[in-house]
């Protein structure tokens, strides 16, 4: 039986009190994992491409290997630039898999580059960020869902997903060869 519970972080598209499952995850929020799920396989598809698309403009594929079993994952993730580093929103399990002594190997814009990625915890710095993020690609807003009905980041369903694990990912580009 699902009942209203106050909706996790980012709180899914709508916000809110939502419908939940034995998994205490809002509907949206089931509903938006699965969706990822089957557009992710094209997607990696497409951003694996060796020239640039589209898509890479606001999209890279990253091949993250696994801290225990050591499988590789490619996972498209959505980026800014802010400066030489690119920023990308930290809210799925992905990130566990992160370290920052090991390069991680990033499909940007059709040219494989090495990148240390910065899992950014500070939640000032993850406000400050999100911001500089949602200023550039507003499509970060509606996916994170953390907005508010006029569009705009909303401080308090930030401050929850932080609570909740949502984190910022700072790449920090290795120079070329």
């Amino acid at each position: 039986m699902t009942q209203p519970q106050p909706s996790s972080p980012g709180g899914g598209a709508s916000g809110g009190v939502q419908p939940t499952s034995g998994t205490g995850r809002p509907l949206a929020r089931r509903l938006q994992a699965r969706f990822f799920r089957v557009a992710n396989v094209p997607m990696r598809t497409v951003l694996g491409l060796p020239f640039p698309t589209p898509l890479g403009r606001r999209l890279m594929l990253a091949r993250i290997v696994g801290r225990k079993t050591g499988r590789v994952y490619r996972q498209p993730l959505s980026y800014v630039r802010d400066g030489d580093a690119l920023l990308t929103p930290g809210g799925g399990k992905w990130k566990l898999n992160l370290r920052d002594d090991q390069p991680v190997t990033l499909r940007l814009r059709g040219r494989d580059v090495t990148a240390r990625p910065e899992v950014v915890r500070d939640p000032d710095e993850i406000a400050r960020l999100f911001a500089l993020m949602a200023e550039q690609n507003p499509a970060v807003l509606r996916f994170a869902g953390i907005r508010d009905d006029e569009g705009r980041p909303d401080p308090d369903k930030l401050a929850t997903a932080v609570r909740y694990g949502f984190t910022i990912v700072r790449w920090h580009l290795n120079p070329g060869p």
